[in-house]
């Protein structure tokens, strides 16, 4: 489900954790569960840095709607707490924190990689993207916060209302990534930018200002956290009255299309 690699960098220890989770790595609520433990875990590790990336040619295609569709009410009143920590437990790390976007970031694989400081995509076809106004269901607060940190207000309201996906170069472009860089030279790239960030500033200092940068949006998650029951049902609502595999169903139906997307 995760795999770990540890990787000395001229001296600086970095964690690589690997999604190898099913063709797609579909996030449903054991990945999840396993992301949040992972990261709150790698708070107080040797490594310096952690690098976040995917297998094959996915970084995550998104919530596993699949299983929500199947599991219903009871799978759902379980599985966006534990979503909602998988985010807020990337995006907390006081450590730097490098995704290597080697494919599909979509919905909900793309708000992980924008939980992290440094977003790197491979060339490619890989696309990123938050369609889940098209799925039918709202976003957690929290997700909604890691977005405005990584593009700003305006741009995540237009990456939110527009309901796309977009190919590297663009996403590029929105501030989604912040280079687009050779598919074989992903991994290196990912790691010497990881070291750099953990090498050049003092662990306390880097922990601390991450923290003060993240703060807001923070507060503002347990601020609203009135809002988790109204998105749920609105998750419940969608998912019973067929919207959501409606959805479904044209994305399978396009060639090539990942069949998640929440």
């Amino acid at each position: 489900m995760l795999e770990r690699d540890d990787v000395d960098v001229e001296g600086v220890p970095v964690a690589v954790l690997r999604m190898a989770h099913g063709p797609v790595n579909a996030m449903d609520l054991g990945l999840c569960q396993g992301l949040a433990e992972r990261f709150r875990a790698l708070a107080a590790d040797p490594a310096r840095a952690v690098v976040l990336t995917g297998s094959d040619h996915t970084f995550s295609a998104g919530v596993d709607l699949k299983r929500c569709t199947a599991g219903g009410d009871p799978y759902v009143e379980k599985f966006l707490p534990a979503l909602c920590e998988a985010f807020r437990a990337a995006f907390e790390l006081p450590k730097p924190l490098v995704a290597a976007v080697n494919g599909h970031a979509i919905a909900g694989g793309c708000v992980l990689a924008a939980c992290a400081d440094v977003v790197l995509m491979a060339e490619g076809a890989g696309r990123i993207g938050v369609p889940e106004l098209r799925v039918g269901v709202p976003f957690p607060r929290i997700a909604l916060e890691v977005l405005g940190v990584a593009v700003g207000e305006r741009g995540a309201r237009e990456l939110v209302m527009g309901a796309q996906t977009h190919p590297a170069e663009r996403a590029a472009r929105l501030g989604l990534v912040h280079e687009v860089v050779p598919a074989a030279e992903l991994g290196s790239r990912a790691l010497a930018a990881a070291a750099a960030l953990a090498r050049d500033v003092p662990p306390d200092t880097f922990a601390t200002t991450k923290g003060q940068l993240r703060r807001p949006a923070l507060e503002r998650t347990d601020r609203y956290a009135d809002e988790d029951e109204p998105v749920a049902q609105l998750w419940k609502r969608h998912i019973a009255d067929g919207w959501v595999a409606g959805y479904l169903a044209s994305v399978t139906s396009r060639r090539g299309s990942p069949a998640t997307g929440g």
